[in-house]
């Protein structure tokens, strides 16, 4: 399926797009902790989401588009601002992570997919993905893939990385450092 016309797949650019990106980051966060675990995940997700955490994070995301300037597409809906006066609206992102980190998980990461709901079933996410492969392919990689983390629970994703030949792979841990 096609997504809507007025939708734009591009490459990040801070100046136009960290503001639409952070608040689509801000769902992204929230609808992993609230849709796919306990209030307590939720609450852990929420605590983490504060002013100097979002600093840190486009911050770190100049430092990735430094190292690659398509590591970060979004999707930008041309029309979407009309009612509330604006232009543009980011209404998805895929982040894939710089070819230098590749050795975190001996491929290449896609750390984040994240589409508004509005724009969900639209192909905006089969054109993230697809963009998403397309860097990783242009990658120096020790293993010739993509992964990501999936939570069980996130049936939705689950189906739409099935449709796009994602499969199981391992399957990730995690503990509190707290505890130490």
């Amino acid at each position: 399926m096609a997504h809507p016309r007025s939708v734009e797949i591009r490459p990040y650019d801070r100046e136009r797009d960290a503001a639409g990106l952070y608040e689509s980051k801000l769902a992204f966060e929230r609808g992993l902790g609230e849709n796919t675990g306990s209030d307590e995940k939720a609450a852990t997700y929420e605590g983490k989401l504060t002013d100097a955490y979002r600093e840190r994070w486009l911050d770190w995301v100049d430092r990735c588009v430094d190292d690659d300037p398509r590591c970060v597409t979004v999707a930008v809906d041309g029309n979407a601002g009309g009612e509330r006066g604006g232009g543009d609206a980011l209404v998805g992102y895929a982040f894939v992570l710089p070819e230098r980190l590749a050795m975190v998980w001996d491929a290449a990461v896609l750390n984040e997919l994240y589409v508004a709901p509005a724009y969900r079933g639209t192909g905006v996410a089969d054109d993230l993905i697809d963009a998403a492969l397309a860097l990783a392919a242009d990658q120096d990689l020790p293993l010739d893939r993509l992964v990501l983390d999936v939570d069980p629970a996130n049936g939705r994703a689950k189906t739409f990385y099935e449709r796009h030949g994602f499969e199981s792979w391992g399957e990730m841990v995690a503990r509190p450092l707290d505890d130490a």
